[in-house]
């Protein structure tokens, strides 16, 4: 249903998938979807905000899910468990910030909500006034006499995320200059005054602030320090998404043929672990071979996507256990569906549960790859480091992909066909 600004809705889901939607293009901003959880305008700490670094609530009740990227129209979605939200919760903002430009520059944006169950659109607004605005409410869902119900916002900011979140209550971590010190006027001697009195109790330790910042991982910037970004604990979710980008292109396209479809599209993320007592294995969907969580090799695929579209592929590393993983290498396949990845846009973000999102593109194949090596995690001892790699490697006849990446990077295993 579509609706103007202000009016609202019923929803009558108990689960809802929210989806920010825009059009990409040249000169257009990347978009980042954000939930407010509110409780008399204002939220009660900065644990109500999720968004890219920080995508899952306490309650289990929203969690970010992360962008997707299907003929030139790209989503963000945000999942509402609407039985779960806490009662002091009156309302959840649904926000978004524009990265590099304005709304104004955003083709075609808008926001759904959708039954997460049965996929069918409750609501639906399109924004077509936006200018100079740099984050964006598009609408609220709240509640009324003990339902929920969706409404259109359509309220702009021009002060960005920042200013966005400092309104509805967020502290920011934002680097600060120090202040100037005055200068100290010269005093007469005195006595020394007595120290005062020690406190009855102790001051509450500060919560950190939200960090707001990203990461991207390009030629020039390659790597990233997850200790210095404070992201070592908890579980790094990676995702892949994808979409056909063309029909006839690259090395296909110099042989005369095309080379992009042939069939259903199927890419899988894998991985490729070292743990410290010498231990090393697959992750992948090929043979069943998913791993574990919370026991070697604390690396874990949650299943296996065909479509490239929400939610895509997920492998989540528990750096809990960051002290016995030694390497990761992060890498993905085409398993059907396309003879290389130059007729592809791959989307790679890595979500650390602390510190600041990575993200990248593979959009950048010029041969003939069937495997690419997208990110290699490395435990130096001091420091957890990720690398771009985005490394298109060629097998050559008869080789698999698999044992193309363990060439590469002397994994040195055994291999034996395997099938899904």
């Amino acid at each position: 249903m579509s609706m103007l600004k202000g009016a609202n809705t019923p929803v009558p889901a108990q689960r809802v998938r929210v989806e920010w939607g825009w059009r990409a293009g040249p000169g257009a901003p990347d978009v980042d979807a954000s939930a407010l959880l509110l409780a008399s305008g204002k939220v009660r700490s900065d644990a109500d905000f999720v968004f890219y670094n920080q995508p899952d609530h306490a309650s289990g009740a929203v969690r970010h899910e992360g962008k997707q990227t299907a003929a030139g129209a790209v989503t963000d979605t945000v999942t509402v468990d609407l039985t779960r939200v806490e009662s002091a919760v009156e309302t959840i903002v649904l926000a978004a910030s524009a990265d590099g430009g304005t709304f104004g520059q955003v083709p075609g944006l808008h926001i759904r909500v959708l039954d997460a169950g049965s996929g069918a659109e409750i609501a639906r607004y399109e924004s077509a006034d936006a200018t100079v605005e740099t984050a964006f409410v598009l609408g609220e869902l709240y509640r009324r006499q003990g339902a929920w119900k969706f409404r259109a916002v359509g309220q702009g900011y021009d002060t960005g995320l920042q200013g966005l979140a400092t309104d509805f209550g967020i502290t920011v971590d934002e680097p600060q200059h120090a202040p100037v010190p005055p200068p100290v006027a010269p005093v007469a001697a005195a006595a020394p005054l007595a120290p005062p009195p020690p406190p009855t109790t102790a001051p509450a330790a500060p919560s950190a602030p939200v960090r707001l910042t990203k990461v991207t991982l390009t030629k020039e910037t390659p790597s990233v320090s997850l200790t210095k970004q404070g992201g070592t604990s908890g579980a790094m979710r990676v995702n892949l998404s994808w979409q056909v980008r063309k029909q006839f292109q690259g090395w296909g396209a110099k042989l005369g043929r095309a080379v992009a479809l042939h069939g259903d599209l199927d890419l899988d993320l894998c991985a490729l672990f070292e743990l410290t007592d010498g231990r090393k294995g697959v992750v992948q969907a090929l043979g069943n071979a998913f791993g574990a969580l919370h026991q070697p090799p604390y690396i874990h695929l949650d299943g296996d996507d065909r479509t490239g579209g929400t939610p895509g592929e997920n492998l989540t590393v528990n750096l809990d256990h960051k002290n016995e993983i030694r390497r990761v290498v992060i890498f993905v396949t085409i398993y059907a569906g396309a003879r290389s990845f130059a007729d592809l846009d791959a989307t790679v973000t890595l979500q650390p549960q602390h510190g600041a999102a990575i993200d990248f593109s593979l959009g950048e194949c010029t041969v003939p790859s069937t495997v690419c090596a997208l990110a290699l995690i490395t435990n130096t001892g001091s420091d957890l480091v990720v690398q771009r790699e985005a490394r298109f490697l060629v097998p050559e006849r008869g080789v698999s992909p698999q044992r193309t990446i363990d060439h590469a990077y002397g994994w040195g295993m055994n291999w034996t066909p395997g099938r899904k």
